[in-house]
């Protein structure tokens, strides 16, 4: 079929039939669309043949590069045997040895796996999870169905993630169908008044957090977080030992930690998980993007066996987890799956990211002499590149700028796709990428914000 129809014909298409998300549609009818045809290693090439480096892995989910051999062969070997059945009364092959490998790899103690299909629906699995559980392990102490989360946090898009998500523009509009949560800020660093002052203020940012702790915790379910780094608020890093002291304060005032590791995990921050890092183990934790290296949708929500015991029962105790999802352990997302996980092994991805993310670490502080780049921030191969109006006051762009997005176009233009946040330009490249291919994102990239924030309109 792609081949009678023209691009031409597709772009009208796409503009009277497709809703995008994240995407103002009244901008995007005007405009001709970018339209990917194939991909291969670390390109996307679009139908005119075009190239184009993948500087945010397709949006934080591709791992070994687009076509794969190996992901490849995975995906048809299943296709082979079948593509899908339920996780409902019945069990199968790639799901049950997925979630023995997932349990290996995960921060000890983690030892149960539940299906999902993205990282909003492992984020809700994980939140109802917190609150049955309490309710069934111990209902004497009381009601605790409060969550804690931190300001500027995203966790997804449904009404549960939302309502522990707190990034205005996105969420605002849907405050009336949220839950009451309790919110702290952040430790961003760079906008932090105190960091001013005080710029070894290390984890200090947390006694707010310990003294809501103290005053709230019997009603307090769980607190969730993004490990090690915020990446949706703009890739904001955590100092070290601020998951581990939250670790700690949860466990002293008898509150769940819940680890969304949507975004962080799958060797992003340099390990397969960002709990790695500091020796946690939360006691539920969300994954998904990375799980399948890109190809399918999938996702887990992963427990204790602490947690897990809660919920076991008689049939007429009703302690069931009564929630699911009609693809729960789909098997061409699990054997995918498997076989990125076997992509790992083989291929020692973890060793050989090492000194990539050394030298991503020295490309992007060369941008630092930059008049408009106010801070960068990285952990691993996540990295967020802060642009200022004013570098002395780190006054921001005014939003109506749009100096993110004309940034990206002007990368684009050169061959670089990138999806800023806001004044914030993210480079989050696929693990596979080669160093020469990550000097020329890195390039390109400042060729771009130079081009853009030079230019009289950018300044």
């Amino acid at each position: 079929m792609q081949k009678r129809v023209t691009t031409t014909q597709l772009g009208q298409w796409d503009r009277t039939y497709l809703w995008h998300p994240f995407t103002q549609m009244q901008e995007w009818e005007t405009e001709e669309p970018l339209i990917i045809e194939r991909g291969t290693g670390v390109y996307l090439i679009d139908r005119a043949g075009r190239k184009y480096l993948d500087g945010t892995s397709s949006i934080w989910v591709n791992l070994h590069g687009h076509r794969h051999r190996i992901l490849d062969r995975a995906l048809r070997d299943q296709l082979n045997r079948i593509a899908h059945s339920t996780l409902l009364g019945l069990s199968n092959t790639p799901a049950i040895l997925l979630a023995r490998e997932l349990i290996r790899l995960a921060p000890k103690g983690l030892r149960r796996v539940f299906y999902s299909d993205d990282g909003s629906t492992a984020v809700e699995a994980a939140l109802k999870m917190a609150v049955q559980y309490w309710q069934q392990h111990d209902p004497a102490a009381g009601p605790k169905h409060l969550f804690l989360h931190l300001k500027l946090a995203y966790h997804g898009d449904t009404i549960g993630a939302v309502s522990v998500g707190n990034i205005e523009a996105f969420h605002s509009r849907f405050k009336p169908l949220l839950f009451p949560t309790l919110e702290a800020d952040p430790p961003y660093c760079y906008r932090c008044p105190l960091n001013l002052r005080f710029p070894s203020c290390k984890i200090a940012c947390l006694d707010p957090i310990e003294q809501i702790m103290r005053a709230r915790g019997h009603e307090l379910a769980g607190v969730i977080i993004e490990p090690l780094v915020q990446a949706a608020a703009g890739m904001i890093t955590a100092p070290p030992g601020y998951l581990k002291r939250l670790r700690e304060l949860c466990t002293r005032y008898n509150i769940l930690l819940i680890a969304d590791e949507v975004a962080t995990g799958f060797g992003r921050t340099g390990k397969m998980f960002a709990c790695h890092h500091e020796d946690v183990t939360p006691d539920l934790m969300a994954i998904s993007k990375g799980i399948t290296g890109g190809y399918m949708p999938l996702a887990a929500t992963l427990a204790t066996e602490n947690i897990y015991a809660a919920f076991r029962g008689t049939f007429e105790e009703l302690k069931t987890f009564f929630h699911g999802h009609s693809y729960t352990g789909n098997q061409l997302g699990c054997a995918v799956a498997l076989a990125n996980l076997a992509v790992f092994r083989k291929e020692r991805t973890l060793v050989r990211l090492r000194p990539k993310i050394a030298v991503m670490t020295r490309l992007l502080n060369s941008m630092t002499s930059l008049r408009h780049v106010g801070d960068i921030r990285q952990q691993g191969f996540m990295a967020g590149i802060e642009l200022v109006k004013n570098k002395q006051s780190r006054e921001p762009y005014p939003f109506e700028m749009r100096i993110g997005h004309r940034v990206a176009q002007e990368a684009r233009g050169r061959g670089l796709l990138l999806r800023p946040l806001g004044n914030v330009m993210v480079l989050m490249p696929p693990l596979a990428t080669t160093v020469p291919a990550l000097t020329r994102m890195v390039t390109l990239l400042r060729e771009s914000i130079q081009q853009v924030t030079d230019s009289r309109s950018g300044q």
